[in-house]
């Protein structure tokens, strides 16, 4: 049932890479605080935890587990450290971070735990979803190794686990490791679903699409990196019918390349949007002369595209020279 057919395969290039591009915008767009936030926050993560899913091995090993760290986990700690050192020297000195007084030991320590806001990862919030998709994957791996009989069982008591601990759990826990739990029900949707998912026609999409726009509003703000849910129920309902609604429409869709490549380089872009947004503020503050800013909606779609403009040559450079960065994938 879980084995990719050779369809699946084929057509990854036409509709995945360009939709988690689509996503990594999202990722970006959303941390410019439009007013759809919301809704963008409703799916765009359990959307990647979604794809990731869809593409877990059928077998893995040592060798396996190996080359995810490889792919996954040394990037994070390389960019983290990058980001530190610029934070350390220049960010923390200028703007918000500025008043804010934050511990460099305390961020320094970020590095390796991954979680606490601000006052940990004030370097670079974004790249929390790296080791937590790496969690969530190795407790797949070794769900999926328990008999049939109890695998969906212990499944769900990992799920309602991490909801319990993001509910009556205070502290933080490192690499995110509560909402590695939650995310077991996007990623096991994926791999356990995804030749059925592949068979679907536009009609089955378009009605999930008019419920998914019904029903985000229906549930409080989500924020899977703070483990903010909200109704359980509403939630999971939710973030399903949208991803599912995305995955229709965009296998429906013609190729887009820059979405492709967006969709190829998201571990560079998720570390860089944040400086890029920097570069953007500094630009604007020497050359225009404006210290305070306010921008309006159409102003944060602009800026959002302005910072994928500003990362692609970046993403170029790390794709040329240092492909570790990206997972070791070189995306031309």
């Amino acid at each position: 049932m879980c084995k990719i057919n050779k369809k699946i395969e084929v057509t990854r290039l036409v509709w995945l890479d360009q939709l988690r591009g689509f996503g990594i915008f999202l990722v970006v767009y959303g941390h410019n605080f439009p007013i759809t936030e919301k809704y963008i926050y409703s799916f765009h993560m359990p959307l990647f935890i979604f794809l990731a899913g869809f593409f877990h091995p059928q077998k893995v090993d040592f060798t396996t587990i190996v080359n995810r760290i490889k792919r996954v986990v040394v990037p994070y700690f390389t960019w983290s450290i990058i980001l530190y050192i610029i934070w350390y020297f220049v960010g923390r000195n200028y703007g918000e971070s500025s008043k804010l007084n934050l511990s460099p030991v305390k961020n320094f320590v970020g590095i390796f735990y991954a979680q606490g806001g601000r006052d940990y990862m004030d370097w670079g919030i974004p790249l929390w979803f790296l080791p937590s998709i790496f969690v969530t994957f190795i407790a797949f791996s070794f769900v999926n190794k328990i008999d049939k009989l109890y695998r969906y069982l212990v499944l769900f008591l990992l799920i309602m686990a991490g909801f319990f601990i993001s509910f009556y759990v205070k502290t933080k826990m490192i690499w995110s490791f509560d909402v590695a739990l939650v995310s077991l029900f996007f990623y096991g949707m994926g791999y356990y679903f995804r030749n059925y998912i592949a068979k679907l026609n536009y009609v089955y999409f378009i009605v999930l699409g008019a419920f998914h726009f019904f029903t985000f509003g229906l549930n409080d703000k989500i924020d899977m990196y703070r483990s903010e849910y909200g109704n359980i129920l509403y939630f999971l309902l939710n973030s399903v019918l949208g991803l599912l609604f995305y995955v229709g429409l965009f296998k429906m869709l013609p190729n887009f390349k820059l979405l492709s490549y967006l969709g190829r380089n998201t571990i560079t872009i998720l570390a860089t949007q944040i400086r890029a947004m920097t570069f953007i503020k500094l630009f604007m503050f020497v050359v225009l002369g404006i210290s305070v800013f306010v921008f309006s909606e159409v102003d944060k779609l602009l800026l959002s595209i302005v910072q994928i403009i500003l990362i692609i040559p970046v993403c170029y450079v790390v794709n040329k020279y240092f492909s570790y960065l990206n997972g070791f994938q070189k995306n031309k």
